[in-house]
């Protein structure tokens, strides 16, 4: 198990960092990233791992329950219109 740790780690550092290099406009270092997974399963598991971080550290922060987060994340993307085709 402890083999698994470093592994996910850098999945969810490289994941984060695709989206920080997003929203700083780095498009092209967050291909980058991007690519840099090994698999498509790597991937999904870094952004997942991500997810579940991210919103583990909003509930504790705003002392919500998953599941009320969860519910309200979608109505939020319910009524986001999508955006214009590229």
């Amino acid at each position: 198990m402890t083999g698994s740790v470093p592994v996910a780690a850098d999945l969810v550092q490289r994941a984060a960092g695709v989206i920080a290099a997003r929203h700083r406009g780095d498009l092209a270092g967050a291909e980058t990233l991007l690519v840099s997974f090994d698999t498509d399963q790597a991937r999904t598991l870094g952004f997942y791992l991500l997810a579940d971080l991210a919103l583990g550290l909003v509930c504790a922060q705003i002392g919500q329950s998953l599941d009320e987060l969860v519910r309200e994340l979608t109505l939020l993307v319910a009524t986001t219109p999508l955006p214009p085709p590229g």
